[in-house]
C-alpha cells in the first residue's frame, strides 16, 4: 500500500515567514531518501537546502524557481510505501511506513513530537566542490550557489565550462567570461529608444526588475529587503548618537606583522580589532546590551557575540562570532575567515547571522575614511573603522608620516551617556595606538 505525503515549507524560525525557491534538486518521479535535500531556497537571511523528512517517490512539485513560498505552503508530495521494509526508498536508505527524520531545514529541527524525532543520516551527497550527480550525469565542479544562479540567469550551461579554479572548480569569473563571449552586439541608441518596450531584467539577487518610462523598479525583497527593514527599524526606534576620533595605527600594523612573522597561524587586522572590541566591552559592559521598551529595561548581556559586516554578491550580511570574549586573537582570526568564506559562497546558516550583541564594521576596505554607522537592531552600539592611510601626524613631539585611521562609534543613547561612549572609543583608540599595552593586560 502506498500513501502520498505532503511536505510543506517548514517554520524557518528567526521571524522568517517565507522563502524564495532558488533551485529544485529533485524531479517528479525521482526516488528520494529520508533527509535528502529536495530544494534550495533563499530566505531573508541565508541560502539553505531543505531536506525532506520522507523517503519515497516524488509525485509533485509546487512552485517554480524564483517563486516566493510562504511557510506552510506545500513544496512536494512523496509516495511512501506502507508496511514495507525496503519501501520506495533507494537501496542505501530504505523508507519504512511513517518514517520521518528530525531534520527539516538545515540548522533547524522539526516540530514533531520528541518521541518521533530521531537522528537519521542523510543520503550520500557528492564530494564537496561538485553539484549532485543525477540521472547518470557527470558532476559539475562548482561550489558557490551564486555561480550557479549567475549561470542560470544568463543561460550558461555549466557542463560546457572548464573551470579555472583548483581541480577545475568553476568560478564566477568563468561564468562572466562565458556571458561576455555570447553577449550580442549593442544596439544603437536610436533603435533602442524606438523599439524597446517596458521589460523585466534580472537584478543582482535574481529577481525581475521592471523597467518603464518612469524608471526601473527593483523589488525590495530577500536580503536587500531584510536589510532595509532592519535599518529602518533601527532609525525608527533607537535614538543613536555618533562620536569619532583619529588614531595612529602604525604600531598596530607593526604588531600584526610581528605576530604573523612568528610562524604561527596568521592573524588578520579585523581579528585584532575584534580582540580590542572584546577588551573594551569588558571595561564598558553597559554597551553590550539591548533595550526592552515593553518592560522599560536595559538588559546587559553576559556574553559577547560579535557581528562583523561583510559585503557579498547577495548584499550586506553580518555573520556572528559566538563567544568572542572567550577567544584568542588567533581563534578570532580563524573564525572570521571561516564565516567570511561562507558568506561569500552563500552557505551561511540562518543561525550564524543572528544573535549578535555588538557589531564591528570595517568600511575602510571600500577606501573611505569615515562613516556614521546605523546600529544593528536590537544591539546598542557599533564600532566603525575607516581606511588606514599614511598622513602627517605629530609623533613624540615631531611631525612624522604615520598610518592613521578614523574610528567612529555609534551608540544607543538610552543605554548610556556620552561619557561612557567616549570612554569606550578612547580605550579602543589607545589600544590601536599602543597594542602591546593591551596584550599585556589580556
Amino acid at each position: 500500500m502506498t500513501v502520498v505525503r505532503e511536505f510543506t515549507l517548514p517554520d524557518l524560525g528567526e521571524g522568517l515567514t517565507g522563502a524564495e525557491i532558488v533551485r529544485w534538486l529533485v524531479q517528479v518521479g525521482e526516488v528520494v531518501a529520508v533527509d535528502q535535500p529536495v530544494v534550495e531556497v533563499e530566505t531573508a537571511k541565508a541560502m539553505v537546502d531543505v531536506p525532506c523528512p520522507y523517503g519515497g517517490v516524488v509525485t509533485a512539485r509546487y512552485g517554480e524557481e524564483g517563486a516566493e513560498v510562504p511557510v506552510g505552503a506545500p513544496l512536494i508530495t512523496v509516495a511512501v510505501s506502507e508496511g514495507s521494509d525496503d519501501g520506495a526508498g533507494p537501496p542505501d536508505r530504505p523508507a519504512t511506513a511513517g518514517e520521518e527524520s528530525g531534520n527539516v531545514l538545515v540548522g533547524y529541527g522539526t516540530a514533531a513530537p520528541a518521541a518521533r524525532r530521531r537522528r537519521v543520516q542523510p543520503s550520500p551527497r557528492p564530494p564537496h566542490g561538485t553539484t549532485a550527480v543525477r540521472n547518470g550525469a557527470e558532476p559539475i565542479p562548482v561550489i558557490s550557489p551564486l555561480v550557479r544562479r549567475l549561470a542560470r540567469e544568463h543561460g550558461v550551461d555549466l557542463r560546457q565550462l572548464r573551470g579555472s579554479g583548483p581541480e577545475g572548480l568553476i568560478l564566477r569569473a568563468d561564468v562572466e567570461r562565458a556571458v561576455a563571449a555570447t553577449a550580442p552586439a549593442p544596439a544603437t541608441a536610436a533603435s533602442t529608444a524606438a523599439t524597446a518596450p517596458a521589460t523585466a531584467a534580472p537584478t543582482a539577487t535574481g529577481r525581475a526588475a521592471a523597467t518603464g518610462p518612469e524608471g526601473e523598479r527593483i523589488p525590495l525583497r530577500g536580503v536587500r529587503g531584510a536589510v532595509a527593514d532592519k535599518l529602518a527599524r533601527s532609525r525608527r526606534e533607537i535614538p543613536d548618537a555618533t562620536c569619532w576620533v583619529d588614531a595612529d595605527a602604525t604600531e598596530l600594523l607593526a604588531t600584526r606583522a610581528a605576530m604573523n612573522a612568528a610562524g604561527g597561524p596568521k592573524v588578520s587586522l579585523l581579528a585584532l580589532l575584534a580582540r580590542i572590541c572584546t577588551a573594551a566591552l569588558a571595561r564598558f559592559p553597559e554597551l553590550n546590551a539591548r533595550v526592552d521598551m515593553d518592560s522599560r529595561d536595559i538588559i546587559r548581556l553576559p556574553d559577547v557575540h560579535l557581528g562583523f559586516a561583510a559585503q557579498t554578491d547577495r548584499g550586506l550580511v553580518v555573520p556572528v562570532v559566538r563567544d568572542a570574549h572567550q577567544r584568542s586573537t588567533e581563534e578570532l582570526s580563524e573564525e572570521i575567515a571561516r564565516l567570511t568564506e561562507a558568506a561569500r559562497t552563500g552557505t551561511l546558516a540562518p543561525a550564524q547571522l543572528t544573535g549578535g550583541t555588538f557589531t564591528l564594521n570595517n568600511y575602510g576596505v571600500f577606501g573611505v575614511d569615515g562613516s556614521t554607522p546605523i546600529i544593528n537592531h536590537p544591539e546598542a552600539a557599533m564600532l566603525g573603522v575607516g581606511r588606514i592611510a599614511a598622513k602627517p601626524w605629530v609623533h613624540q613631539g615631531e611631525l612624522a608620516v604615520r598610518q592613521v585611521v578614523q574610528l567612529s562609534f555609534t551608540f544607543d543613547h538610552r543605554v548610556c551617556d556620552g561619557g561612557t561612549a567616549g570612554g569606550f572609543l578612547r580605550h579602543v583608540a589607545d589600544c590601536v595606538e599602543r597594542p602591546m599595552v593591551l596584550l599585556r593586560r589580556l
